[in-house]
């Protein structure tokens, strides 16, 4: 698949896609505020009861075995734009008050995540068989005075036919909570714009 829609930072670094997911909401505040408030989001204060039990059971692997989970204090990816703080993640670009994009290369569908740090400059052309790329953006646009639309999606394109076809076993059993785990992100954002 491609994107149809205009060029934009998602459509520049993940042309390309096995799959995708789209969510969007109208927010009762102008297009700065809302930018603003995607820009400064705290990963972490995204929370819903069924979000909480979707974590817990994920990092479940990582527990039976004895791995230490760290503890982070906050997590706002785009606060240093040479670094989202997370292995595996970086951000893709930002156009002020209109997009900012990010991703990360990785075994999704492993039990325990395995994430692979890339430069931005070779994530676009990043294909070693075995992995995936996950693309995202949140991008804002104007819906009227004081309305703003803020639209959150997230694209996964796979290194090889065996990546692929574990991937899409695996996106068959998560999109319904990915597609919940985006709503609630809007949801923060729209709330962190007030």
């Amino acid at each position: 698949m491609t994107g149809t829609a205009p060029a934009d930072l998602l459509d520049t670094h993940l042309p390309v896609y096995d799959v995708a997911l789209t969510e969007q909401l109208v927010v009762d505040a102008e297009v700065p505020a809302v930018f603003r408030a995607a820009h400064d989001l705290d990963f972490l204060t995204v929370r819903t009861p069924l979000l909480t039990a979707a974590f817990f059971v994920r990092g479940l692997p990582a527990r039976l075995s004895g791995k230490p989970s760290p503890e982070l204090p906050a997590l706002r990816l785009f606060a240093d734009p040479a670094s989202s703080g997370l292995p595996g993640w970086l951000v893709l670009g930002e156009v002020p008050d209109r997009e900012i994009a990010f991703g990360a290369v990785g075994k999704f569908w492993k039990p325990d995540i395995e994430w692979r740090d890339v430069p931005l400059d070779r994530f676009r052309g990043f294909d070693e068989p075995g992995w995936g790329k996950i693309g995202c953006h949140f991008s804002v646009r104007a819906n009227g005075p004081g309305r703003s639309v803020v639209c959150y999606e997230c694209r996964t394109q796979t290194t090889d036919p065996d990546s692929r076809k574990k991937m899409m076993r695996y996106w068959w059993i998560i999109r319904p909570f990915v597609g919940h785990i985006m709503r609630a992100t809007l949801r923060t954002i729209a709330a962190d714009a007030h």
